[in-house]
């Protein structure tokens, strides 16, 4: 039996195509949100205790740090007993110095943990078609797990090494969505059919998935959220922290982080990331 605890933005879909593909248990702090897993097949844990109990593998997508150690009881002695003989698949965004601490205490517990962030929106989320970048121990088990979710599986080496990736890939796309939604600010002030712009845009060599995606959002003002400015903003964060720590310059991505962050200020938190162009437009 495999498990799925956090059933947010991202988790949702991803516990959708899981559910599709085999027995799945999954358990939400908001009860409601389990609704739409359980109409595909999913059993509904009454807590996380629940889920640790009847799974072999446990996958975690969870949006920080507080709420990764309350699931596993980190700090008590409930831990060992929810990590031990099992396979911890922790596939959010964490802090590379928290995911290589975590990775110790489920080691030392006697469980199995493997690091799986994943490059991909909401979009990609729905269709199964996200990337797994994934480090740790049984990294072989865990690719039945993540399959029905993901269209390619790539091994980073050891903690925090997927976690590293992400990063270096999410630094590309948050200063070219940035780029992008800049762009769509000057088109727009200069009297530029947006419209017109879009199909140019497409047509080109700059084009690419997530340009067509945050190019038509941007054309039509919908800024659902498929990735939020909030957390578009601590990703910014935690790259940047890595980026310091590592004694690497990351200039654009500064830019884009007080952007981000005053875009979240101006109310954008929960729109999707191509809202920051209306931190743009306000120092325009």
């Amino acid at each position: 039996m495999i498990g799925f605890i956090g059933l947010g933005l991202m988790g949702l879909p991803m516990a959708v195509n899981l559910a599709k593909a085999g027995p799945l248990v999954v358990w939400n702090r908001t009860r409601e949100r389990c609704a739409p897993v359980e109409a595909v097949g999913a059993q509904v844990a009454a807590s996380a205790a629940e889920v640790f109990a009847r799974a072999d593998v446990v996958v975690l997508m969870l949006a920080d740090e507080p709420a990764v150690d309350a699931v596993l009881a980190r700090g008590t002695e409930e831990f060992a007993r929810r990590v031990r003989g099992r396979t911890v698949v922790q596939m959010g965004t964490m802090p590379a110095a928290y995911s290589v601490g975590l990775e110790r205490d489920i080691t030392a517990a006697g469980g199995v943990y493997v690091e799986a962030p994943v490059s991909g929106s909401r979009g990609p989320a729905e269709a199964g078609t996200l990337i797994a970048m994934v480090s740790g121990g049984d990294v072989e088990r865990v690719g039945p797990v993540l399959a029905p979710m993901c269209a390619e599986i790539v091994e980073c080496g050891p903690v925090p090494g997927a976690l590293m990736m992400k990063f270096a890939v999410n630094l590309f796309l948050i200063t070219m969505a940035t780029g992008l939604s800049e762009a769509y600010v000057f088109a727009e002030a200069q009297g530029i059919d947006l419209g017109t712009f879009t199909r140019v845009l497409e047509a080109g060599p700059m084009a690419s998935a997530v340009s067509r995606a945050k190019g038509v959002k941007l054309r039509d003002g919908d800024y659902a959220p498929q990735a939020a400015a909030l957390d578009v903003l601590r990703n910014n964060r935690l790259i940047a922290e890595a980026a310091r720590a590592a004694g690497v310059a990351s200039p654009l991505l500064d830019v884009c982080h007080a952007l981000f962050g005053e875009a979240v200020t101006l109310g954008h938190a929960g729109a999707d990331m191509a809202a920051v162009a209306h931190a743009i437009r306000a120092r325009s």
